[in-house]
């Protein structure tokens, strides 16, 4: 994963938490903002192996 693909993928989680924001009502965007928090997560682990490799 390239320095490039992780900002984008960052920059679309956050636009989907933008979007739940504005959308979605208590309960559902808490889910959805925990679900898009580990995907972050998980990108940004990705991208630190493969850099640390």
């Amino acid at each position: 994963m390239t320095r490039f693909r992780l900002t984008a993928a960052l920059a679309c989680y956050a636009a989907l938490a933008i979007g739940a924001a504005c959308l979605l009502r208590n309960e559902a965007r808490l889910v959805i903002w925990v679900f898009l928090a580990g995907l972050a997560v998980k990108s940004w682990v990705a991208y630190k192996k493969e850099t640390l490799d």
